[in-house]
């Protein structure tokens, strides 16, 4: 994405559809970390290297928050 940013790319998808789980992947926290996720409205924050275990379960999480907001 050489002219969007992640967290732009999700500030318009929820512009768009507030109601859909966000999880943020990210190798690179220093300009955000998991207090301004929560704000945007992401659903998880996660930090790269991610296991599959961990991955599994933020997926199970946000789509249970997804499905408790609706």
């Amino acid at each position: 994405m050489p002219d969007l940013t992640g967290v732009a790319l999700i500030n318009e998808i929820l512009s768009i559809r507030p109601d859909l789980p966000v999880i943020l992947c990210t190798g690179f926290s220093e300009t955000i970390g998991e207090a301004e996720t929560e704000e945007m409205g992401i659903r998880a924050f996660l930090m790269k290297p991610v296991t599959i275990d961990k991955l599994t379960a933020v997926m199970q999480k946000a789509a249970s928050n997804a499905t408790a907001a609706v």
